[in-house]
C-alpha cells in the first residue's frame, strides 16, 4: 500500500530544524497544493477519486485537506469533465501517459508559484500542518521527500520549479519513468520518516487506496 519508490545512494541528510508551523498563510502562498488524478484505477475496478469515503467522495477529501495548507490547489487530470464540478482549475498532461511524473511536470508548467506539493488523490489521510512543513523545507532545495529506509514517498513531496527542465528532459524520451529517475539532477532534502512522528501518524498519512481491500483498510481508520 505504498507510493513509495526505491532509489539510488543517499542524498544529503535531513536537517529538519526550522520550527513546526501552522496556518502560516503568507508562506503558504508560495506553493500551489496540486491534487493527482490520474491512474486507470484498475485494481480498484471503478475511478477512485469518486468512490465514497465516509460522507464524502475520497477526492473531495484530499482537497478539502490540501487545502487547509495550502490557498492555491490545482488539480493533474486528462478528464476535466469528472471533477469540474469542484470548481478548481484542472491541468491535462502535457506527456500523456507517462505516468506521475508527467503530472508533476504538467503542474510545474502551469503554476506562477516557486514550489508545489503534490499528493495522489488516493491518500485520504493527508495532515495539513506535515504538508506544510514539509513545503517550509524546501527553500535552498528542489525537492522536498520523505525517505523510509530505501523508499521514497514522492506523491506525498515538494517541487520547485527548478525540477521543470530535468523532468521534461526525461519525458521527452518517450519512456514512462519513475519519479525518483530525475532526482540526480537536481538538490534533494531528504526527511527521515522517522522524524516525523511529532506531527502526525505518519502510518496514516502515507496510506493510499488501489483495491477494494485497501479501501475496506483505510475505512477502518476513518475517525
Amino acid at each position: 500500500m505504498k507510493h513509495g519508490e526505491g532509489v539510488g545512494p543517499a542524498g544529503p541528510p535531513s536537517e529538519c530544524n526550522i520550527p513546526a508551523v501552522g496556518g502560516d498563510r503568507c508562506f503558504a502562498g508560495t506553493v500551489t497544493g496540486v491534487v493527482l488524478v490520474g491512474g486507470g484505477s484498475n485494481r480498484m475496478g471503478a475511478n477512485k477519486a469518486l468512490l465514497p469515503f465516509g460522507r464524502e467522495r475520497l477526492l473531495d477529501r484530499v482537497v478539502a485537506r490540501v487545502r487547509e495548507a495550502f490557498p492555491r490547489v490545482i488539480l493533474v487530470s486528462n478528464d476535466s469533465a469528472s471533477y469540474n464540478y469542484l470548481g478548481l482549475p484542472v491541468i491535462r498532461d502535457i506527456y500523456p501517459g507517462r505516468g506521475p511524473l508527467s503530472g508533476i511536470h504538467a503542474a510545474l508548467s502551469a503554476v506562477a508559484t516557486p514550489y508545489i506539493f503534490v499528493v495522489a488523490c488516493d491518500m485520504p489521510f493527508i495532515d495539513p500542518k506535515l504538508a506544510l512543513y514539509l513545503a517550509r523545507q524546501a527553500p535552498g532545495y528542489d525537492v522536498v521527500v520523505v525517505r523510509d529506509g530505501p523508499y521514497l514517498e514522492p506523491l506525498f513531496a515538494v517541487y520547485g520549479r527548478g525540477c521543470l527542465e530535468p523532468v521534461e528532459s526525461i519525458l521527452r524520451r518517450g519512456l514512462r519513468a519513475r519519479v525518483v529517475d530525475f532526482f540526480p539532477a537536481v538538490r534533494v532534502k531528504y526527511i527521515e520518516r522517522g522524524e516525523l512522528s511529532d506531527f502526525a501518524d505518519v502510518d496514516k498519512v502515507f496510506m493510499n487506496i488501489n483495491t477494494p481491500r485497501d479501501l475496506e483498510r483505510a475505512l477502518q481508520f476513518l475517525e
